[in-house]
């Protein structure tokens, strides 16, 4: 009966953290296009590169 409120509990946690992830992909894929650019530009590493240098 534990194992079944387990694998309940683990399934869950896994689905909010897929939509958390989904969430920010597409929240910078947004805020990338506003900007004007293209949204698929977010997946290019030198993106990443820039982001990181900016924030340290």
């Amino acid at each position: 009966m534990s194992s079944e409120y387990a694998m309940r509990v683990v399934r869950k946690l896994l689905i909010g953290l897929l939509l958390v992830i989904a969430a920010l992909i597409l929240g910078a894929m947004v805020g990338y296009a506003i900007d004007g650019g293209n949204p698929f530009k977010v997946f290019v590493p030198s993106t990443w590169t820039h982001i990181l240098d900016f924030l340290k």
